[in-house]
């Protein structure tokens, strides 16, 4: 395991262990990938952050939601984190290369996404080959899912965005006339296109599995990421040797760029008792003020400690393989 970037010396391979998973959404659907890590990895700590300050992504250019991502994913890195999981579709599409070149092959922390696992549970699960892919408007524009299943022959994809399917769940919203209307709409062109399995294909979509599966009928098989992300997870902390072996209890922590209050509603509503508070940070180095990957100064740590009202920015650098300064900017895509 090599060294984060907040510390040039070695780390000893317990230390790292001990130091927690984070785990990256745009809002509150990451928290269906952090019950399956929690019931599954239960001797690990979580921190969990959710970009509200800047949700939804699917709507967004793919450069704001890469700049918007990689800023956060460079303050959890600097936070000390063993491993990283993007559980975001939209973040998924826009910078999972990026993230791998950037974290893993550069620092050695691995990078957990939400795409390949799905894509690999809807390829065993199909009996007709026929399978529908539900997503943001920004992961069904870049066809990430489509890509993926090319290596599996004989499969006839259909994919249909579901934007507002977010917004129902930030909302608390999970049943009712409205809702039900929605998804059928959304639903149509997947049900005449005769798909035997559907990918929910946004992290916030399990929260609305009643809805439509009653919609889909019961002969079409929904499949999450999230058990199968969860079992991605475990098997790169086993290979890396970053399993957690201490005996004292795990420690569960939860940030939001934006409302603090209507998040936890919704991730105690999501999660249960395992969120016992949420704390809303403008910068997650803020908060894990260790920073040296993203570009995290004095005035930016006080803004945050003294609960500035700034739209939150995700500043990011990106240096090249030399580690000469490639690109800068932030959270609205301008190049510095």
């Amino acid at each position: 395991m090599s060294t984060t970037p907040a510390d040039s010396s070695p780390a000893a391979p317990q230390a790292v262990a001990e130091r927690a998973i984070g785990i990256f959404d745009s809002g509150v659907g990451g928290l269906t990938v952090a019950r399956a890590v929690i019931d599954q990895l239960p001797n690990e700590s979580i921190l969990y952050v959710g970009d509200t300050a800047n949700s939804p992504y699917g709507p967004l250019p793919i450069a704001e939601v890469r700049a918007n991502a990689l800023g956060v994913m460079d303050e959890l890195v600097d936070a000390g984190v063993k491993l990283l999981v993007i559980a975001c579709n939209s973040a998924s599409a826009a910078v999972l290369r990026d993230a791998r070149e950037r974290y893993t092959a550069r620092y050695g922390i691995p990078v957990i996404e939400v795409i390949l696992p799905a894509v690999r549970r809807a390829v065993a699960a199909t009996r007709t080959g026929r399978v529908g892919v539900i997503g943001t408007e920004a992961t069904v524009g870049s066809r990430a899912y489509e890509d993926t299943f090319a290596a599996a022959p004989n499969l006839h994809i259909t994919s249909a965005a579901c934007p507002d399917f977010v917004r129902f769940v930030e909302s608390g919203i999970t049943a009712g006339p409205e809702l039900l209307s929605t998804a059928e709409r959304y639903l149509a062109p997947l049900k005449a296109a005769h798909v035997d399995t559907l990918v929910l294909g946004c992290t916030h979509y399990p929260l609305l599995t009643g809805v439509i599966s009653y919609v889909m009928g019961d002969s079409v098989t929904l499949v999450s990421s999230a058990e199968e992300t969860a079992k991605d997870v475990y098997k790169a902390l086993v290979s890396h040797d970053l399993e957690r072996l201490s005996t004292n209890p795990p420690s569960h922590n939860f940030l939001s760029t934006g409302d603090a209050g209507q998040f936890g509603v919704l991730a105690r509503r999501f999660l249960g008792p395992e969120v016992r508070g949420v704390e809303q940070v403008t910068h997650v180095s803020a908060h894990y003020p260790t920073g040296s990957i993203a570009r995290i100064t004095p005035e930016m740590i006080e803004a945050a400690r003294s609960g500035g009202g700034a739209r939150h920015i995700s500043n990011f650098v990106l240096r090249d393989s030399v580690g000469k300064l490639a690109v800068s900017g932030n959270a609205t895509g301008e190049r510095t």
